[in-house]
């Protein structure tokens, strides 16, 4: 998780370091306001202008001020729980760790947890299902990579959960630490089905998609964003996989600086893996294989090989290739731990 840590005192900025130097467990940059900086951080003169610019850069923005401050400099940019950043709010004293934003899915809750635990500070988290330490659909489905497809079914489980009902459970992937508010009995008002089918198991199921997909890209150098984006999307429409499920992006590391595959990434939010040429030859598979390919990279097979080599798992869509660029995909194999946390 990427943290911005922003601090307007000389208190904060003290405290801002030490989270720096301690918090191994999140990449922290500092952002200290000008008249209290020091040689590791990052100026700012204006709190807004800062939110405004960093807003979507970053999985978490954690403010040493006083919450109103707070509030007012993201009121402006709140759009969506499923893609706000986390937002905590800690004094300049360390004495309270305050989530108040995208507690659950963008993991402020469990971020505020460990922040308070570092500081031996007290964790203010609000959530219901949180604070009587009970099944929440939220964070389960962030801490295993699960995409929510309706917002409205997830607050009825956490509904539901919070009234005493029992949930069903209904997963075509091996689920383990399931805890007692969850049955495999199918006789449920309301339930879980995770997987990728078209299936209601239950009166009202909320359907929990994995994010598991690996994308393997070759390319000729200098191929243009556009050819790789067409050649992804009609790739993935024609295997009937939605572009939300693609969890990362393979490929060699002779293309780690290919612009149009760096744009490609960027623009949907995804991470790059890039492996060595002996690292993908190594890889076990029925791979289709290219003397030329291996004459010019070092490799028979870019596309198949990395992606395998990124996810483990098994090829779902073998090498498909157009203007220059190739594509093949893998599914990653899950086990969703009920237990798992964010962080």
């Amino acid at each position: 998780m990427k943290a911005a840590v922003i601090s307007i005192s000389e208190k904060g900025r003290e405290l801002s370091l030490r989270i720096k130097k301690s918090a191994d467990f999140i990449a922290v940059e500092r952002f200290c306001i000008r008249s209290y900086s020091d040689f590791g951080s990052r100026c700012f003169e204006d709190i807004g202008g800062l939110v405004s610019d960093i807003w979507d850069k970053y999985d978490a923005i954690v403010f040493i001020c006083a919450g109103g401050i707070a509030v007012r400099a993201i009121a402006p940019h709140i759009k969506s729980k499923t893609t706000d950043p986390a937002v905590i709010v800690i004094d300049e004293g360390g004495r309270f760790v305050i989530p108040i934003l995208s507690g659950h899915i963008g993991g402020a809750n469990a971020l505020a947890v460990r922040l308070s635990e570092l500081l031996g500070a007290q964790a203010a988290v609000t959530t219901a299902t949180d604070i009587g330490g009970h099944f929440s659909p939220d964070s389960f489905a962030a801490a295993n990579g699960l995409i929510i497809t309706d917002l409205n079914g997830a607050k009825a489980v956490a509904s539901a959960v919070l009234s005493g009902e029992r949930i069903g459970l209904l997963s075509d992937y091996e689920c383990i630490n399931i805890p007692e508010e969850i049955t495999t009995e199918p006789d449920c008002n309301i339930g879980l089905y995770i997987g990728t089918e078209d299936k209601t198991p239950f009166p009202v199921t909320l359907k929990l998609v994995p994010k598991n997909i690996i994308l393997g890209i070759g390319c000729k150098r200098g191929t243009d964003f556009t050819a790789i984006d067409i050649l992804v999307r009609m790739s993935l429409h024609n295997a009937d996989i939605p572009m939300e499920r693609v969890a990362e992006i393979a490929t060699i590391d002779i293309k780690k600086d290919e612009n149009g595959l760096l744009q490609f990434c960027e623009k949907y939010g995804l991470e790059l893996r890039t492996y060595a040429a002996q690292e993908l030859m190594e890889t076990e598979g029925d791979f289709s294989s290219s003397l030329f390919v291996k004459k010019v990279t070092g490799v028979d097979n870019v596309c198949e090989r990395s992606a395998v080599k990124c996810g483990g798992g098994r090829l779902i869509i073998r090498k498909k290739a157009a203007n220059g660029v190739t594509v093949a995909a893998a599914e990653k194999p899950i086990i969703l731990d009920f237990e798992r946390k964010i962080l």
